[in-house]
């Protein structure tokens, strides 16, 4: 495959975004920073060694999160979502428009879900 992450996200849906917020920064120290492009906003932390926490406040069921999502730098997303899909991986969202890019969700063979974002400046495809 021609994709390979180089860093990644967890993403958390969470039911009180606030009140998510005050825990990870009193309890871990986390400078959250607040983002637009999800109401009413969404929190990401950046940690040493290219892993971001997100969250986002929205209804989610137990399974749903957290979620690993890899980041897209190098390919286009769409292309890469098709090779998956040609390896058989179940695509759970096709590509679709996501904060600031684009992402696609998949399972692996556990049905864990895994998820893939591309920055919107970046093309979709390089085909």
């Amino acid at each position: 495959m021609s994709f390979k992450p180089k860093s990644a996200s967890i993403v958390f849906y969470v039911s009180d975004i606030v009140r998510t917020e005050a825990f990870y920064n009193e309890t871990f120290g986390l400078d959250l920073q607040r983002e637009e492009g999800a109401e009413p906003f969404w929190l990401q932390a950046q940690l040493e060694g290219g892993l971001s926490l997100i969250f986002f406040q929205m209804e989610g069921k137990r399974g749903d999160t957290p979620a690993l999502v890899f980041d897209v730098t190098e390919g286009g997303i769409d292309d890469i979502v098709a090779e998956l899909a040609a390896k058989g991986v179940t695509i759970v969202t096709p590509v679709s428009e996501a904060p600031g890019g684009w992402s696609a969700d998949f399972l692996d063979p556990d049905g864990f879900g895994l998820g893939l974002w591309q920055s919107g400046e970046l093309p979709r495809s390089l085909k």
